[in-house]
């Protein structure tokens, strides 16, 4: 047999297999380039990310702030509960007693300055 008429018939590729072949890198790289930016910009993205670590961070701080004043105020109702020059300084000064014998003086407030106004113009 003649080697020239072995020769294999190339049969036509599929439409889709050309266009493949032509555009897909193009394809790849745009493919990769829409999960990038998923990735960022998504609703669970890099972004989403820093906002909700900074928003912990903030609560943390909110939450070390309301221990600390929690435990100043613990701190205060047990001075209440056992000093008892604390709860003459309140009795005297918020509410007005005295011991036997002693005069309260009471003056009046110091008057307000009126608010300045801008003159009309």
């Amino acid at each position: 047999m003649d080697p020239r008429m072995k020769k294999k018939h190339k049969m036509p590729e599929h439409p889709v297999v050309t266009f493949l072949r032509r555009r897909g890198t193009v394809l790849l790289g745009f493919a990769l380039f829409a999960l990038l930016v998923h990735d960022v910009f998504g609703d669970n993205g890099l972004l989403a990310m820093r906002r909700a670590q900074k928003e912990v961070e903030k609560l943390q701080q909110d939450i070390q702030q309301l221990n600390e004043e929690n435990t100043r105020l613990a701190e205060q109702v047990k001075a209440l509960k056992t000093d008892p020059r604390i709860i003459e300084r309140i009795a005297r000064d918020e509410l007005g007693l005295a011991k036997p014998g002693e005069m309260i003086f009471k003056l009046p407030p110091k008057p307000q300055e009126p608010a300045k106004q801008d003159a009309p113009k």
